[in-house]
């Protein structure tokens, strides 16, 4: 018995052309031409070069020879309570969402940067920037730009030659490489344990520990 479903198939079935009469060579072409008329728009190729960028300062920031110093300051510990102001070391919070973004926590990454850049972080703003365009959330990403080149008050603002050298130096970096490494397999291996112990939770808000600390300390030891 023929069901509804057989009768659909069959007329959905597509009717193949006879192989004498296809010409290959033409059909490469129109392929060729439809894929060059494919370019990635201007929002693709600005957030990808975002993306770039944002690798290079999260790189440029975890070897700097004090990052362990920062995070151990911010770190957990038996004689230590939750994380208060007056506690917050603001490279330090940098540092450790550089460290998330690098191994594949780009959301805790965001939590930390905006710590830091709430306590006046200019570097962090600008993480936020870049890390928002790569998101394609252009409102989010003038925001922090703003916050980076206007409206933190504490410090003296960078002016858009600064912003447009250190971009010039991340495309550089880029493309001739760079003695900034990224974090090993042991310091990922840290991260992954520290986020294990909030379940379920897309965000690691827990405050690093000694363990995270001492491979960090490892790390930049070893460049």
């Amino acid at each position: 018995m023929t069901t509804l479903i057989d009768t659909l198939l069959s007329e959905a079935q597509i009717p193949v052309s006879d192989p004498k009469t296809f010409d290959v060579a033409a059909a490469l072409r129109r392929l060729a031409a439809d894929t060059s008329r494919r370019a990635p728009s201007a929002d693709i190729t600005r957030a990808a070069q975002a993306g770039l960028r944002l690798g290079v300062v999260c790189r440029w920031v975890l070897n700097e020879p004090d990052a362990a110093t920062h995070v151990g300051k911010i770190a957990e510990g038996p004689d230590r309570g939750p994380l208060t102001e007056d506690q917050m070391d603001v490279d330090g919070a940098l540092v450790f969402g550089c460290l998330l973004y690098l191994t594949g926590h780009p959301e805790s990454a965001q939590f930390w940067w905006q710590l830091a850049a709430g306590a006046g972080s200019r570097a962090a703003a600008y993480c936020l920037h870049l890390h928002h365009l790569c998101l394609g959330e252009s409102k989010r990403a003038r925001h922090w730009y703003y916050q980076l080149t206007h409206a933190m008050a504490d410090t003296t603002p960078p002016d858009a030659a600064f912003i447009e050298g250190l971009e010039i130096f991340a495309r550089y970096v880029r493309t001739n490489g760079s003695r900034a490494l990224a974090p090993t397999e042991r310091l990922e291996n840290e991260v992954d344990r520290l986020a294990a112990r909030t379940p379920g939770s897309s965000v690691i808000v827990a405050r690093p520990d000694r363990e995270l600390v001492a491979q960090l300390q490892e790390f930049t030891a070893g460049r």
